[in-house]
């Protein structure tokens, strides 16, 4: 794989010259483009993948939003002061606070400008109340996957006119003397080298979770956890930065999750938790507070005995889940495991079926208002009883939060603090607002700067090009 690299404007003509180049196509990038071209700007945008996927196609898809009319319309009071408190609460006011209030601010109005500017309808989930946000707030396009707002967004970027190229590695980012960024140089099937000058540069293409390098080296705990986000995810962002002394923040945050199916290797929803259900180990046992965050119960699961466990729950969360897509991806590959009681559950998941069977006994007594040791609260959700489910899992590593340091228009800052001439970061290119660690990881935070950030970024860097042109 050619490495992200810096160099010196070499003075070569270049073979294409526009305006703005976007390095990354997912809902970052493709909000970013959408943006420019609102502003008045056609930019170029570089995907490296055959078909604009990323991260955002692997996702759940929803984006917590703060004030919209979706909430309104179901009575749900809500403002971008609750959101940016819930924020700092979930990473024990490890963030930017200034950023955290930022992106809650844009949260509202930049869902309302892809419904009312760009036609991507967005409906809100009120079925789940997400771990940390004190309100209802996360929202989705109507099919509630990552792949359909991926597809939405590639829909409204060719009726809005942007190129967008695929199988267009950027590698390396040429500079003058004040460090702007001058050429890229974009390798092509084949092993064509093409170069391409620009005014302005936003990188949307994502954190360093597939770069084993780097994840060795900033988040050591993740190294053997299955890595469950892009594979293209190779840290060009962070790796271009910090050749242009750009100032880096978090590296060591990321969004894990406590509860990927193992075989298959499909998420299953955090909403069986959230229901009632909980987690065994190998011996049956309990081993945490299930209420907790997923992000942070990836690894918690990872160090239990082969980093595995046992979502274990009932029919009536069983029938619950089905509502999500990932959900019923994994039961038609064989991950949800059935059973009329719990002694044939233990053996079909080959647990010790009376330690199960304790186990179960103690949280349906805690449902009735026992003391968990763990300090869970079972009494908001029916008891468990049968029939019964299960489904093997392990914790997974989804995408960093860490990145580069941007400004309130998403301009890269140095390690001095000012901006670097014409370069712009979102989403998880950029630092996000989970804070230094896995557990300050709000659920929806990936997506939340994707689009703020992209829209702000893509704006500001269209701005640019106009002042410069």
């Amino acid at each position: 794989m050619t490495p992200a690299i810096v160099r010196p404007d070499d003075g070569v003509p270049a073979d294409i010259d526009v305006g703005m180049v976007i390095i990354g196509a997912g809902a970052c990038g493709l909000i970013a483009g959408l943006a420019a071209a609102d502003a008045g700007c056609s930019p170029l945008i570089l995907e490296r993948d055959p078909v604009p996927s990323g991260s955002t196609a692997l996702s759940s898809g929803y984006i917590p939003a703060a004030g919209t009319r979706h909430q309104a319309a179901r009575g749900i009071q809500d403002n971008p002061e609750y959101f940016a408190r819930d924020i700092l609460a979930k990473t024990k006011q490890r963030t930017d606070p200034a950023m955290a209030l930022r992106v809650a601010q844009a949260s509202a109005p930049t869902l309302q400008w892809l419904e009312d500017r760009h036609f991507i309808p967005f409906v809100l989930l009120d079925d789940v109340h997400y771990p940390g946000h004190s309100v209802v707030r996360m929202h989705a396009v109507p099919e509630r996957s990552g792949s359909a707002l991926m597809a939405r967004l590639s829909a409204a970027a060719a009726a809005a006119g942007i190129d967008v190229v695929p199988n267009a590695r950027a590698t390396t980012l040429f500079v003058d003397p004040t460090g702007r960024v001058t050429k890229l140089a974009v390798e092509r099937p084949g092993g064509l080298i093409e170069t391409v000058s620009c005014q302005s540069v936003v990188l949307a293409c994502n954190g360093y979770g597939g770069n084993p390098d780097l994840i060795s080296r900033y988040i050591p705990e993740m190294t053997a956890a299955l890595y469950a986000g892009h594979r293209g995810n190779t840290g060009d962002a962070l790796l271009w930065g910090q050749q242009m002394n750009a100032a880096t923040s978090d590296l060591s945050a990321y969004q894990g999750h406590g509860s990927y199916a193992d075989p298959p290797g499909v998420l299953i929803t955090w909403t069986v938790m959230a229901e009632g259900g909980i987690q065994v180990n190998c011996h049956g046992e309990r081993f945490s507070d299930e209420s907790q965050g997923y992000s942070e119960h990836s690894s918690i699961v990872l160090r239990q005995p082969g980093g595995v466990a046992f979502a274990v729950y009932d029919a009536r969360i069983d029938q619950f889940a089905q509502a999500f897509p990932e959900y019923r991806t994994a039961d038609s590959l064989g991950a949800v495991r059935r059973a009329p009681d719990l002694a044939t559950l233990a053996e079909r998941i080959t647990v010790p079926a009376a330690a199960l069977e304790q186990t179960v006994r103690h949280v349906q007594r805690f449902a009735t208002g026992g003391v968990d040791p763990f300090g869970r609260d079972f009494t908001t959700r029916p008891a468990l009883k049968g029939p019964w489910c299960a489904v093997r899992v392990t914790g997974a590593l989804f995408h960093t939060q860490g990145g580069l340091v941007v400004d309130e228009q998403a301009r890269v800052l140095g390690t001095d603090g000012t901006a670097l001439p014409n370069l712009f970061a979102g989403g998880g290119a950029a630092r996000g607002v989970s804070g230094p660690a896995v557990d300050g990881y709000l659920s929806g935070n990936g997506l939340l700067t994707a689009a703020t950030l992209g829209r702000i970024a893509g704006t500001a860097a269209a701005r640019l090009v106009h002042s410069i042109t």
